[in-house]
């Protein structure tokens, strides 16, 4: 393991460079997502390598949890065979700072606050950063309660990541804008992770209200499973999430020879409506203004749900 990282240079993030890099082509993120471990952290370094060669744009790597609420039952059980295979937090950045040295893409950490808690938050954060992990979600983590975490993540150049969901008030909206950081990651659905057949009616109305209060990069997340459905998230945001879709698919193929191979394939296939010749994603434009438009009824307590 890398000794923890001195304080980063207060310059742009890997986040921020690509989400730049893609818009300036008219291209779209596509962002896909492993379960840490599952089938093996081995798996998963290969796994990330051939997700950058067939087109992923960022990575992010869930760290598994013995209580994932936010997770459907696809996520669920890839968390539970990583943990058996002996998957710890220490061990998924381990993994990290060996694939920092093969990969050049983002890699973003999808956790819950109690192993980062359990593993010390500024001791996680200097550590994540010293691995070359570039940006954290915290799926149970409410951002009126992350400042802790985030004065230690900013202290060291990591990006912290917030969600915003469909039932998110205005006040919120305005808050998660206003304090995450490499992009904003925009819960399609309510419910947990898992494949979907149709995406909510509703969706283009909730990043509309968005775009009003921000300019960050906006990324779209749960439900999303199938090229036609990252295509139209492509004419909304600046990405698209896959999640449970990819963790089925490593599930089907454990130990195959051609399990790297397969899902490498399912990636260029999502990443192919992404590609450049979209042109910049729809902006409201303007000064935010004061009172964005609602984009649901209630509050959330905890933070909005994660994976894909």
């Amino acid at each position: 393991m890398p000794a923890p990282a001195a304080v980063r240079p207060s310059t742009t993030s890997r986040l921020e460079a690509t989400f730049a890099r893609l818009r300036g082509r008219g291209e779209r993120a596509l962002v896909t997502y492993f379960t840490a471990g599952d089938p093996s952290l081995a798996d998963t370094r290969l796994l990330v390598v051939e997700a950058e060669r067939r087109g992923a744009d960022v990575v992010e790597l869930g760290v598994p949890f013995s209580d994932p609420l936010a997770d459907g039952p696809v996520i669920q059980r890839a968390a539970m065979r990583a943990l058996a295979a002996g998957t710890t937090v220490l061990r998924v950045l381990e993994t990290v700072a060996t694939l920092r040295a093969e990969v050049s893409v983002p890699l973003v950490l999808l956790t819950y606050y109690n192993p980062v808690l359990a593993f010390g938050l500024k001791a996680f954060a200097r550590t994540a950063a010293g691995a070359g992990v570039d940006g954290v979600i915290v799926a149970d983590l409410p951002p009126e309660e992350a400042d802790p975490l985030a004065a230690e993540a900013e202290a060291v150049g990591l990006d912290l990541i917030h969600l915003v969901a469909p039932t998110s008030t205005p006040p919120r909206v305005r808050l998660i804008a206003r304090r995450s950081r490499g992009f904003i990651y925009v819960v399609s659905l309510t419910g947990v992770t898992g494949e979907r057949q149709e995406l909510p009616p509703d969706l283009a109305a909730q990043i509309r209200a968005l775009r009003l209060v921000t300019t960050k990069p906006v990324c779209i997340g749960f439900g999303i499973s199938t090229p036609a459905q990252v295509a139209a998230i492509g004419r909304l945001a600046d990405g698209a999430a896959v999640g449970s879709a990819i963790v089925r698919l490593v599930e089907e193929r454990a130990g195959s020879p051609t399990l790297v191979e397969d899902v490498g394939t399912f990636i260029a296939e999502l990443k192919a409506p992404l590609r450049a010749g979209l042109g910049d994603p729809p902006q409201t434009g303007g000064d935010p203004p004061q009172t964005p438009p609602a984009v649901g009824a209630a509050s959330l307590h905890a933070a909005p749900r994660r994976g894909a």
